[in-house]
This record gives C-alpha cells, sequence and structure tokens, in this order.
C-alpha cells in the first residue's frame, strides 16, 4: 500500500493505478478504524480494481464545543488495517494541504443538513459537503462508499453529488452500506471508544428502544416510551427522535413505507446517533 500526504504524490499514485486500468473506489474516513469502515473497504474491493481510502481528522466539521483535539488518533494501526484490507493507496494528508493558507471557499447544501444534527451542530454538515467535495476532486474516483449509521450526511452527500454534477470523470456512483452493530446492537462509532465500561452496557439500550418504538407503529405514544427508556437506562439526554422521510429527510407526523427513524442521545460525554427503516433492518 502507497502512502500519500501530499497533492504532488496523491495525483501521482492516482495516474499510476488509472494507467494500470480498471475502476477506483474511494473511502473516506477519518480514522479511528472499526468494523463498519472496514466494512466499506471490503464493498469497494468487490465493486472496484482499486481502493483509495483517506484518513483526515477534518477541522471543519468540527464546532467550537466539540472533540476535534480529542478525536481518537492511531495512524500506524489504521494504516496496518487498511494494508491488511488491500488498500492500494492511503491519502493522509496535514490540514494545511487541504485548506492551504487564505483557504476561503465552503460548501453549503440546503434542505438535507437542516434539522436532526444539523440543528445541534451548526456548520457541521458544510464542512462534510466540503472536505468530500475536496476528496473527490483529489482523487477522482470511479465511485465513493459510505456507511448508512450517519444517514444524514449520506443525504448532503447525494443532494451535492446530483447538484453540482459529479458525474464521471468523477463520482459515477455514490454508494451506501448498511449499519454495522456489535453483538448487542449498538451502532459501530469511533466515539464508542469514549464510553466507560457501564456506559457501554448502558449504551445497548439506544438500538433496543428504537426497535421497541418501531414495533409499536412509531406512534407519538411510542416515541415517548422511547425517550424514558433511554433516560431509564441511563441517558442524560435525547437531542433528537424523529420520523423522517429517508429519501428527503422530510419530517414524518406518522409512519410511511419511506419512513426512518432516527434518534441522537448522550450519555456522558458522549453523543450517540443511530436510524432504522421501519419496514426493519
Amino acid at each position: 500500500m502507497q502512502t500519500a500526504n501530499t497533492l504532488s504524490v496523491l495525483r501521482s499514485a492516482v495516474d499510476g493505478l488509472r494507467a494500470g486500468g480498471g475502476a477506483i473506489a474511494l473511502v473516506p474516513t477519518m480514522g479511528a478504524l472499526h468494523e463498519g469502515h472496514l466494512t466499506l473497504v471490503r464493498e469497494a474491493k468487490r465493486r472496484a480494481d482499486h481502493v483509495v481510502a483517506s484518513i483526515f481528522v477534518n477541522p471543519r466539521q468540527f464546532g467550537p464545543k466539540e472533540d476535534f483535539r480529542a478525536y481518537p488518533r492511531q495512524f500506524a494501526r489504521d494504516a496496518a488495517l487498511l494494508e491488511a484490507e488491500g488498500v492500494a493507496l492511503l491519502w493522509a494528508p496535514e490540514p494545511s494541504e487541504v485548506y492551504p493558507a487564505g483557504y476561503a471557499t465552503n460548501v453549503s447544501v440546503a434542505g438535507a443538513s437542516e434539522g436532526l444534527c444539523g440543528a445541534d451542530r451548526p456548520g457541521h454538515f458544510d464542512g462534510v459537503a466540503t472536505v468530500v467535495l475536496k476528496l473527490f476532486n483529489q482523487v477522482r474516483p470511479d465511485m465513493a462508499f459510505f456507511g448508512e449509521k450517519d444517514w444524514q450526511q449520506l443525504a448532503v452527500i447525494r443532494r451535492m453529488a446530483r447538484d453540482l454534477d459529479l458525474t464521471q470523470p468523477h463520482v459515477e456512483a455514490i454508494h451506501a452500506v448498511p449499519v454495522v452493530r456489535e453483538a448487542d446492537g449498538l451502532a459501530m462509532s469511533s466515539r464508542n471508544a469514549y464510553l466507560s465500561a457501564e456506559q457501554r452496557r448502558a449504551a445497548a439500550a439506544l438500538p433496543a428502544a428504537m426497535r421497541g418504538a418501531i414495533a409499536a407503529g412509531a406512534t407519538p405514544d411510542a416515541m415517548a416510551t422511547l425517550r424514558d427508556r433511554l433516560a431509564g437506562a441511563g441517558f442524560d439526554r435525547v437531542d433528537y427522535a424523529e420520523l423522517r422521510d429517508g429519501d428527503s429527510l422530510a419530517p414524518l407526523e406518522s409512519a410511511a413505507p419511506c419512513a426512518r427513524l432516527f434518534v441522537a442521545a448522550r450519555i456522558g460525554g458522549t453523543r450517540l446517533i443511530d436510524n432504522m427503516p421501519l419496514s426493519g433492518e
């Protein structure tokens, strides 16, 4: 596996992959890799001839009170995992390489970025859209892979790709990969590492409460029960528990075939998010 830290090395390496023929897939990450990330890599490898993964902790998607400095960084471990999965090229730039002095451009996606996590994290999805567009322009992949756990992020990226005509030679297809869960149902996330042993046990109540609400028809009473179950399990706060259209992310008043349940809840200093379709996973 080749590692590139500068744009000039990246472009040369990508040119080399293209010269060999075949499709190139991009798997963007912020590192602190877990089985969810590796599932993305495996799916990319199944569909493409060459996989390029990125590790970049993007400062523009962290708010002033968020955990940019504390975000787990374990580059050597992550690189070894990617190499073992057969990744051809690792793009691991410094922030100054992505946002050089004088950088002044921002990408904002209305609609999909509003509400849910967008309400609690102003500017977050602007940072996501900006860095993903830059990654697409830097790597120029044929396809890219994202996890469904961050469904709102996925919706923002899909909207941006449609609106900005990101077709060949940029990205032919954006592939969504289903949520990868722990044995107790908790969605895999790099932020799970912040949980104490007691908090980690309590966190299993999140997917369980969501499944219970869905089984009860996701009615207002079922949503109130979901909140009560999380409070009883030790969660400190529920930021939101909402039904949204899975495609447009428009709010829904009641269950519908296209609906998904979105929840964000805090336990200790950690904010956990999850989503599930009402039709079942």
